[in-house]
């Protein structure tokens, strides 16, 4: 009884793990309370604003209280389900329960979810003049970046490149010193208030550096106004150094993480699952994208089939007899009619906007005659699954495309994942395959 307790509270602490770290895509749940906590989180950004304005702090206080008092009790909650779910990550698996949610608690999204909620119960017992600490709720802000692939990009991206910034920042000091040194000697005695000592002329040289240049200070001799001209044209360079770095990495890991994820959804396909490296990279250059509206049709049953999508996002919808069957992204469609011609076996809608990747049957099969062993390895996989598998004898659907689709729950089901429903080395199971006549139903 007791190890049953408790393998429940390990399937349950599992479960709260999967909805507050989105870790089952396409999950319904996790996508709920991933939109409620970030709605929650863009709302109190709001009230803290507000708070500051005294008039609105007097009109609608009671408001923005209530704000805070249901975010404080949501962040709390999300702190500690967080806190007691850490054991759950793989790389706190090996340690120790208490030793996991330590390190769990010290680590950065830990701490940025400690301090959420710290300053709301610092202000509780705080004097009230320590209760300007209530402004620190703006740290609240920090917490999207673990609900935005792009913000986490960036944030990885700068951590990558600390060296190169730190180095421009070096560099840049150094250029402060030497423009704030060399006015200093030049424009001394004509403004000695301003330019006087060598830290006087460091403010100059920062804001002109910075190419903010707010006038406040600015030189009156010839040879003074030479040398902010040179100033200014290093600070140029200056700015445009960081800039470079960050937005060249971004772009670099942006197209790494796109890159990762076609490889993926390429290789898990049974048809090129066994090919080498260097194959799948001439396939994945073959792909062409294709952006589908909400609501538009992809293909409509009946007519001729000439190419394979892949979803890398959105849902679409292939309407097969019985009910429809939704797909997410990571699941592809149409595997045969790269093969040979057939027709579509079904309308296929885009649910919502979605961003589909074409492989042409021309463009394969010209691979395949450049490539023998591509195409030896195709003709193989062919001789084995084509004709056994198909929702339509000349259709373009094999059934397990769409097994186990759950029709009940949108992105959860459809095509066969090229995420999941494979072996590990990319091969069919013949154990998980659907009963052809039941995927007509």
């Amino acid at each position: 009884m007791a190890t049953r307790r408790v393998g429940s509270w390990k399937a349950v602490r599992h479960r709260i793990y999967e909805v507050i770290e989105q870790q089952a895509a396409g999950d319904l749940a996790s996508h709920v309370v991933r939109r409620l906590i970030v709605s929650l989180i863009l709302v109190n950004l709001v009230s803290v604003a507000c708070e500051s304005v005294p008039d609105l702090a007097f009109r609608y206080g009671p408001l923005l209280d209530t704000v805070e008092l249901i975010s404080l009790v949501v962040f709390s909650l999300e702190y500690c389900l967080r806190v007691w779910t850490a054991v759950e990550h793989a790389p706190y698996r090996h340690l120790r329960p208490r030793h996991a949610r330590l390190k769990f608690a010290t680590s950065a999204w830990g701490i940025i979810d400690l301090l959420a909620v710290l300053p709301f119960w610092l202000a509780l017992f705080a004097p009230a003049d320590l209760r300007i600490v209530l402004v620190f709720r703006i740290v609240r802000f920090l917490k999207l970046a673990r609900y935005s692939p792009g913000m986490r990009s960036l944030l990885d991206v700068l951590y990558a490149e600390r060296r190169a910034l730190f180095g421009c920042l070096v560099i840049l000091i150094g250029a402060t010193f030497v423009a704030a040194s060399i006015m200093y000697v030049v424009e001394r005695h004509a403004q000695p208030d301003k330019f006087g000592t060598i830290p006087d002329a460091m403010w100059w040289a920062i804001v002109t550096l910075g190419t903010i240049g707010y006038g406040d200070v600015v030189p009156v001799t010839l040879l003074g106004r030479l040398v902010a001209t040179a100033t200014i044209f290093t600070g140029l360079i200056m700015v445009a150094l960081p800039v470079g770095i960050v937005a060249t990495a971004f772009a670099d890991e942006i197209h790494r993480r796109d890159f990762v994820v076609t490889w993926g959804m390429v290789a898990r396909v049974p048809l090129f699952a066994e090919l080498n490296a260097a194959n799948i990279a001439e396939i994945m250059r073959l792909l062409r994208a294709q952006r589908s509206a909400a609501g538009e049709v992809i293909a409509r049953r009946g007519e001729p089939a000439h190419s394979m999508y892949f979803i890398s996002a959105g849902e679409v919808e292939i309407q097969l007899n019985a009910k429809p069957i939704r797909l997410g992204a990571g699941h592809f469609f149409g595997e045969i009619a790269a093969l040979r011609k057939a027709r579509r076996s079904a309308t296929i809608t885009a649910v919502t906007s979605a961003s589909l990747l074409v492989l042409e049957a021309r463009d394969l099969h010209a691979l395949m005659e450049r490539e023998p062993s591509v195409a030896a390895h195709i003709r193989s996989v062919v001789r084995t699954r084509l004709g056994r598998e198909n929702i339509e004898p000349k259709g373009d659907l094999l059934s397990e495309e769409i097994e186990g689709a759950k029709d009940d729950v949108a992105g959860l089901g459809g095509a066969r994942s090229t995420r999941a429903g494979s072996e590990p080395d990319g091969t069919l199971n013949a154990s998980n395959l659907p009963n052809p006549n039941r995927a007509q139903c």
